[in-house]
């Protein structure tokens, strides 16, 4: 699943220190003949404070017709997917997530519970797919992100409300992605995010960093390739296939007219199967990391 993306406090003193000429997230414009799209990858929750808008960015925003999330940023969507979430997250009575697991697993498992202030016997009642999501939000909010401060939430409380919102997918829909896989495939990408938190605490630091440095190379090597390793079905599901329909409907859309801001995970951008690449493949001029300009056909 999308992968932890918080930093600890400390690492604020690390971003003071960066190089100013690339501390700036990447994005990528994708032009047609009446159309442009401009690509901007979120992390999800992050601490307040933090000065993370390009000035790019901010110009696609003043004139945008429409943007896009992964999902309506909204009460009513946001409660369906807590409610979705308890009914097809919570095992039947009587169900323990650790007598699902390794024993090794199990040990980790109520090791990053621990860290993350979350109680076995809360983590117990839950399906492999509910308990990742649990840590890592827990993780997150431990190390100081919030959701209202995600890129998110704060690009849609920020645009005029005359803009058009509109979403990829509905929150019965993500749940799906989620909660249908395959209990192996739960349970891989479970144990690859209790590693996370156990044996890798400062990877916070690294993906926020790299996020706002710009840094392409480093997300794909700590928010892509570790999921993609420990579970390539899980990887496909919740990245590669998703990222596919998305640049269908993007693909569609940029055959009519009008300025577009895309904000979705930063995960779904990178990489040969990122969102920017199949809007390449299509045919369609991409400019940002990896692309140079070049005539639309």
């Amino acid at each position: 699943m999308t992968r932890a993306a918080a930093l600890v406090f400390a690492w604020m003193l690390l971003l003071v220190s960066a190089p100013a000429a690339v501390a700036q997230p990447a994005l990528w414009t994708v032009r047609a003949p009446h159309a442009t799209l401009v690509l901007f990858g979120s992390v999800h929750l992050l601490p307040p404070g933090l000065d993370w808008e390009p000035p790019a960015l901010a110009q696609a925003l003043s004139k945008a017709n429409e943007i896009w999330f992964e999902l309506p940023i909204d009460a009513a969507t946001a409660a369906t997917a807590q409610q979705l979430a308890l009914n097809r997250g919570v095992l039947p009575k009587g169900g323990n997530l650790f007598s699902r697991l390794k024993a090794q697993d199990a040990e980790r498992l109520r090791a990053a519970g621990a860290r993350v202030g979350i109680p076995p016997a809360m983590l117990a009642s839950m399906r492999p797919w509910l308990a990742e999501v649990t840590l890592s939000l827990a993780q997150d909010s431990q190390a100081g992100g919030a959701a209202s401060e995600g890129v998110d939430q704060q690009i849609s409380d920020r645009a005029p409300a005359t803009i058009q919102r509109r979403a990829f997918e509905t929150a019965s829909q993500q749940i799906d992605y989620l909660a249908a896989a395959p209990l192996d495939d739960q349970i891989s990408s479970l144990a690859e995010t209790i590693g996370e938190i156990s044996d890798d605490p400062d990877i916070y630091r690294r993906v926020v960093n790299a996020w706002m440095t710009g840094d392409v190379a480093t997300l794909q090597r700590e928010a892509l390739q570790p999921l993609a390793k420990a579970s390539p079905r899980m990887y496909r599901r919740l990245i590669s296939d998703r990222n596919q329909r998305w640049a269908d409907v993007l693909a569609r859309r940029l055959k009519g007219e009008g300025d577009i801001v895309v904000v979705v995970g930063t995960a779904h951008l990178l990489g040969p199967e990122g969102v920017p690449a199949l809007l390449h493949d299509r045919g369609f001029d991409v400019e940002g990391p990896g692309f140079k300009a070049r005539a639309t056909p």
